[in-house]
């Protein structure tokens, strides 16, 4: 039995990937950079430090990066973060959890102040023992940095008995990098191919999914998932 999970929240928890993704459209279109939505999306789960170096060379990274990222940030918390909602079943599911005395804990590349708001709309506030952000580390995922620190607050729970939950590649990547074992949900929009090329040991399709099939997911890392399951529909 696991004794902490670890949960990434956007695209994990929260419905936000494609409001994330919009917004780094029209901030990098704002800058002068016309890109693809297809190719930012699949950038989404990386904080802005990753992110924006995936597009931009150095040199406009250091002229621009830090408006850029600013620029993002308050663009995302104005027009697009209201609209964020919860997946169903959130607060059913870390419920359990505690019930279970399972301790949890919420890994994200968001700010403290977004991160606090998710958990304020997930319902869940009161049932997180630890909640790391953007603003705890150095460096966002595919950098373990966030795992890491995550795992010093929960000491003593030992990386063994701990499993992440996330939705994108750069969880896994991340996770797998200390040693973690991690869950992969499908409600991101990354496929079940990426996810299980990145490390993931099982799929399930959101938190509901997590809560009806509980007890699967609390011991042996054997690749899981129900046959024939598919992404959610991308909006």
């Amino acid at each position: 039995m696991i004794e902490a999970a670890i949960f990434d929240v956007d695209g994990t928890l929260i419905d936000s990937v494609d409001l994330h993704a919009r917004a780094w459209q029209e901030a990098f279109q704002h800058f002068g950079y016309p890109l693809a939505y297809g190719e930012i999306r699949d950038q989404i789960g990386k904080g802005g430090d990753q992110l924006i170096p995936y597009f931009l060379p150095p040199p406009e990274v250091a002229r621009i990066g830090e408006q850029l990222d600013a620029y993002r940030g308050d663009l995302f918390k104005r027009e697009y973060l209201p609209k964020a909602q919860p997946f169903t079943g959130v607060r059913a599911l870390f419920t359990r959890l505690k019930n279970d005395r399972i301790r949890t804990a919420l890994a994200s590349s968001a700010k403290k102040d977004e991160l606090r708001h998710y958990a304020r709309l997930a319902q869940v506030e009161d049932l997180v023992d630890v909640m790391v952000s953007a603003d705890d580390i150095e460096r966002s995922k595919p950098h373990p940095d966030v795992f890491a620190a995550t795992l010093e607050k929960l000491s003593p729970v030992r990386k063994e008995k701990a499993v992440v939950i996330g939705d994108s590649p750069y969880d896994a990547l991340a996770a797998r990098k200390l040693g973690l074992r991690v869950i992969g949900v499908l409600a991101g929009g990354f496929t079940a191919a990426q996810l299980k090329q990145a490390g993931c040991y099982a799929l399930f399709e959101d938190p509901s999914d997590l809560l009806s099939r509980y007890t699967s997911w609390q011991s042996a890392p054997v690749f899981g998932g129900r046959p024939g399951v598919r992404p959610v529909t991308r909006h």
